[in-house]
């Protein structure tokens, strides 16, 4: 089977420069909906056809199973699978789908498929109560398909048809490329329907069959931001039912964001406002507090993650604590049962075993060791102007509050940092640090006043 994916359209009601099949569901362009779905169902050729933005969307999606169909005068949809008859096989049939139709599921396609088998000329079409706007299946008096006609062409009897074409065809490839020859533009739009095919299959003694989804959403389509939002919360909402039906506890199903892949263990527990971008691992009894937003990361068995906690490619340990306002960046990785807390931000570093920062700290490009201690108001100077360098914490150190530590630097195991410290020296095991300090108390010091105007 081939699969030509349409994705030529300019989308004047988007109002935007970015061409609208690049505007983005749950993360991800729509065209990558589309195509991810194609692959599914192993096509034999893939080909998008491209016009308005072509070098961008080609850009956007670019891979080694993809081939591209330039249309470039946007002349209707017959016009633009006819640019694509040259890149698929003609041997095996054809399916035609939308790079503005992102939420169509792989078992409705292969449903469709399936009935258009042994040369058959296959359309998917839906029945809805208000069908206004979409183009209507004709059939005759024994419910066999006679054309489809477009609203703007339609009768009035016509336009009482409830049943409507979604635009979504699978057909016979070697005789498409004379139907679509012949079409002709003669219409109220002034374009070359692909819906017209229809007629030309028909007469060419071609049986025409037809499948419904199981939901309508499945083969909505978007023109408009409006539209784009819609089909958002329709994709969020399918995918809190999916983690609902697997376990996992959403303390407000409407309330999640997911814009990419979520796999959850057993016993998980998600509160409100929480987005998951990119792919991200919460293993059993994760529970995640309202506002967070996590990021290509792994997150261990037991992990508290409390609110407001950011985390972008960063990786946990068993039973860690983050948070409330905690911070990992790409390359952050804790250890079991270390503690990031309140306003820390952790980046290209290793937080050992029971390793805890617990407030008001930056540990940057470190390795920090098991049980050690980073008081608050800590920083990690990794970076001099030019280039980064690492800071290196063994087992067991205690770091006081407001310690600057100046990389490259290695501290040794079971040291003692005092508050207030600048270590800029490596320091060997055992040992206590602190800079020296002269504390002096003035008994006559008079405080300031304001001067009145």
């Amino acid at each position: 089977m081939n699969i030509v994916i349409l994705a030529a359209g300019m989308g004047k009601r988007m109002n935007s420069a970015l061409p609208k099949v690049l505007h983005p569901l749950a993360g991800r362009p729509l065209l990558s909906h589309v195509i991810e779905t194609a692959r599914s169902l192993q096509p034999t050729r893939l080909v998008v056809v491209i016009g308005h933005g072509a070098e961008k969307v080609r850009e956007a999606v670019a891979a080694p199973d993809v081939q591209f169909a330039v249309q470039e005068q946007q002349l209707g949809t017959g016009h633009a699978v006819q640019q694509a008859l040259p890149l698929v096989d003609p041997s095996v049939p054809t399916l035609v789908l939308y790079g503005d139709v992102p939420l169509t599921r792989a078992s409705t396609l292969k449903r469709l498929v399936d009935a258009a088998e042994n040369g058959r000329y296959g359309v998917l079409t839906v029945t809805l109560d208000n069908p206004t706007g979409y183009g209507r299946i004709v059939r005759d008096a024994n419910g066999a398909v006679q054309k489809i006609v477009e609203q703007k062409d339609a009768s009035a009897d016509e336009r009482k048809i409830a049943e409507i074409n979604t635009g979504i065809i699978t057909t016979p490839t070697e005789q498409l490329s004379s139907w679509l020859a012949s079409l002709r533009n003669d219409n109220a739009q002034g374009e070359f329907y692909l819906t017209d095919v229809v007629e030309r299959a028909l007469e060419a003694g071609v049986e025409i069959v037809t499948a419904q989804p199981d939901e309508e959403w499945e083969t909505l389509g978007v023109n408009s931001k409006q539209q784009l939002a819609e089909l958002e919360r329709v994709h969020q909402r399918n995918v809190a039912n999916d983690l609902l039906v697997a376990g996992v506890t959403l303390l407000d199903p409407a309330r999640i964001d997911v814009r990419g892949t979520l796999e959850c263990g057993r016993d998980v527990s998600i509160d409100v406002n929480c987005v998951f971008e990119g792919r991200v691992t919460l293993a059993d009894n994760v529970t995640v507090g309202p506002n967070c937003v996590i990021r290509d990361a792994v997150i261990g068995a037991g992990t508290r993650i409390d609110a407001f906690t950011h985390i972008e490619g960063g990786t946990t340990g068993a039973n860690v604590v983050l948070g409330p306002y905690a911070r990992l960046r790409p390359g952050a990785k804790l250890g079991d049962e270390a503690h990031v807390g309140n306003f820390v931000e952790v980046k290209n570093a290793v937080l050992g075993h029971g390793s805890k920062a617990n407030h008001l700290s930056y540990v940057g490009d470190s390795d920090v060791g098991a049980r050690v201690n980073i008081g608050a108001g800590t920083i990690t100077c990794n970076y001099d102007g030019a280039n980064k360098h690492r800071t290196v914490i063994e087992d067991d150190v205690f770091v006081g509050s407001d310690t600057q530590l100046v990389a490259p630097v290695h501290i040794g195991r079971g040291t003692t940092i005092a508050a207030g410290t600048t270590v800029w020296k490596d320091v060997g095991e055992g040992e206590l640090v602190m800079n020296g300090k002269t504390q002096v108390s003035r008994r006559d010091y008079v405080r300031p006043t304001k001067k009145k105007a």
